[in-house]
């Protein structure tokens, strides 16, 4: 099991991540996004340092590298961009749309991650990544 943990925490990620599109899309009808997306936020934050200070070490904190901070500092201003454009796409659009364009982050994570990190595109990814183009423009009209 523990070779396909990773599967099982992605496959939840995925479902969440489902829950989070829908009620985002039934909480914004008359919110502005950049409002409901800093409460949205400051919701995920208490969440997630309650968790971090509950399960994890606390000398775990003080381990990090300043190259490990700069590059999850990056993480976060980044998400929270995609997070503010999501939500602005979310109020406008339809929410399998917005989710399957979201989605087509696959696709820019492939190619960053060859560049930047060195992984390899292999042609059973470039398939997939060409059917992944596919979905998003049959879902998307």
């Amino acid at each position: 099991m523990s070779d396909y943990a990773w599967l099982v925490y992605a496959l939840l990620d995925a479902v969440f991540a489902a829950l989070a599109t829908i009620f985002a899309k039934m909480g914004l009808s008359k919110v502005d996004p950049v409002i409901a997306t800093g409460l949205r936020s400051v919701v995920m934050m208490v969440f997630t340092v309650s968790t971090m200070l509950l399960v994890r070490e606390k000398s775990l904190i003080y381990s990090l590298t300043s190259r490990e901070v700069l590059f999850i500092l990056l993480s976060g201003i980044a998400g929270a961009l995609s997070w503010l454009l999501y939500f602005v796409a979310l109020q406008q659009g339809k929410a399998v749309n917005v989710a399957i364009v979201d989605r087509s982050s696959v696709l820019f994570i492939m190619v960053l991650s060859a560049l930047l990190l060195g992984e390899e595109i292999t042609l059973k990814k470039a398939v997939a990544a060409l059917l992944v183009v596919a979905a998003l423009i049959l879902i998307s009209i």
